[in-house]
């Protein structure tokens, strides 16, 4: 993180200081590099910290949700009032905030146990409280750190065994179909949906469903909320587009993380989760190349093309996705 967080203090000022279009690029790149590398880490070490029954409230509601959300609707409030390069500054200042603090984040339990290292008993306690009964939560991370012994640490291409195959179809197939299922587009027709419903309209929506989605992800399970997304999607035009906004925030925008962080061992949890971001990274960029051409060809058609994206998604989730609540371990 301290590292992620070097490249967006960099990319920013290039963005702020940037007398060349190609610097620009640059900037945007390495914006680009820590958003996704932060966007799967911050889930993975949420998930080895937090006790099961709290882990889906956490890293899907709290974390990439709303502190997201609020982050997201005050750069639409202020930007149009202040100049860019002063915004690219004002953005630098949350990621100086977060490299002082750093220093204290305790390494993950599970981590500690895979490098050998004994004081994770005393990191799981510390993250529990000091009065908590710990010993059966780390004889489980002991005998799961066991079964992982005969693995090597993987790389990209141990992803492609055949043991691995399901695992690497599910974390794939959900950012893929996030992408064309709608999810990221909301965020293109952000200016021609604010001339009619309001930019804190949609904000107030986007918060309120994460909310939401936060305190169902562990009562009813991640396959339950997926499921929900698309059928949501399917929904006057505003009144669509917002049940829209209320699917993925409410559920999509987030799950698929914790899904990627869940399924795999942890030998090959951070090539699993490079190669879902940087699919999901691409077709988002196909998909924002193209929006503009497919609304130029045919508004209507577009959206169809994307419900029926909402449809193969509901088909994938049901057959692909376990239905129990504890999901995965």
């Amino acid at each position: 993180m301290w590292v992620l967080n070097i490249f967006y203090i960099v990319g920013w000022l290039a963005i702020a200081f940037t007398k060349v279009p190609w610097l620009l690029d640059v900037g945007r790149l390495l914006l680009g590099i820590k958003n996704e590398n932060s966007g799967y880490l911050v889930p993975m070490y949420l998930s080895e910290i937090t006790p099961k029954n709290l882990r889906g409230r956490f890293t899907a509601g709290l974390i990439l949700q709303i502190i997201g959300i609020l982050g997201l609707s005050m750069m639409y409030i202020v930007g149009p009032f202040i100049n860019w390069r002063i915004l690219a500054l004002i953005s630098i200042i949350p990621s100086l905030v977060q490299l002082p603090p750093l220093f204290f984040i305790q390494e993950s339990p599970r981590w500690l146990v895979t490098v050998g290292r004994e004081e994770f008993e005393t990191v799981l306690r510390s993250l529990r409280g000091k009065k908590a009964n710990v010993f059966e939560e780390a004889a489980s991370i002991k005998e799961y750190n066991n079964s992982l012994k005969r693995f090597s640490w993987g790389g990209m291409l141990d992803l492609f065994h055949p043991k691995y195959f399901c695992s690497l179809i599910i974390a794939i197939g959900l950012k893929v179909l996030l992408t064309l299922s709608m999810g990221q587009c909301i965020c293109i027709l952000l200016g021609s949906l604010s001339k009619y419903v309001g930019l804190s309209t949609l904000a107030v929506v986007k918060i309120i469903m994460a909310d939401v989605g936060a305190s169902l992800i562990d009562k009813f399970g991640r396959r339950s909320l997926l499921l929900d997304h698309p059928l949501w999607s399917e929904g006057t035009p505003i009144l669509a587009l917002i049940s829209i906004w209320v699917s993925v925030y409410g559920g999509m925008e987030g799950i698929p993380w914790i899904i990627v962080a869940e399924i795999f061992p942890i030998n090959i949890k951070g090539a699993a989760g490079s190669l879902a971001g940087l699919t999901g990274n691409i077709c988002s960029w196909a998909v924002s190349y193209n929006f503009n051409f497919l609304f130029q060809w045919s508004s209507t058609g577009a959206f169809f093309i994307f419900s029926a994206s909402c449809g193969v998604c509901v088909i994938f989730i049901a057959k692909m996705i376990r239905g129990d609540q504890g999901a995965y371990t």
